[in-house]
């Protein structure tokens, strides 16, 4: 399955990071409930996404929960105790849920993973980001070329 509009989000194990360690979570239990922005980004602490993708969602989290946005969630295929470390260094606070997949199992279930292993990153997610419904993705956008555009904050608060 690839991910499109109108597609239902797959439903399997992540992780978060907890008070006392990692926790699993199931993905519908987090992305399945009412209106949630769910972005990806290729890995935690790599340039991009510490210096654009990730802080533009924390720092307008008010901005897209004003547009009566429930959930923001950030996933990666890290491990909870790198998407942890990284929520601190980026003071995510409740702003954004930070989802681990370590496995990559949620990335290919939704037929978004990304091949790094030529830069010695593994696989790896597709940067996007999309509405959800429900569990139902209303909006998908897939960044076509490094960088962040499409996916940025600015753009999915201009959709919703």
């Amino acid at each position: 399955m690839t991910l499109s509009v109108g597609a239902t989000i797959p439903d399997v194990e992540l992780r978060t990071m907890g008070p006392k360690g990692p926790v699993p979570v199931r993905s519908r239990d987090i992305l399945g409930q009412g209106r949630v922005v769910l972005f990806a980004v290729p890995g935690a602490f790599t340039p991009t996404c510490s210096d654009y993708h990730l802080p533009g969602f924390v720092l307008r989290a008010d901005e897209v929960r004003a547009q009566g946005v429930d959930t923001i969630a950030c996933i990666a295929v890290n491990d909870p105790f790198v998407m942890g470390a990284w929520a601190t260094a980026q003071n995510v606070g409740e702003a954004v849920v930070m989802l681990a997949d370590g496995n990559a199992e949620f990335t290919r279930a939704v037929g978004l993973e990304w091949d790094g292993s030529g830069a010695g990153l593994g696989v790896r997610s597709q940067r996007y980001a999309a509405i959800l419904e429900n569990g139902v993705v209303t909006s998908l956008e897939v960044e076509p070329k490094p960088g962040v555009d499409v996916s940025a904050c600015s753009a999915i608060l201009a959709k919703l």
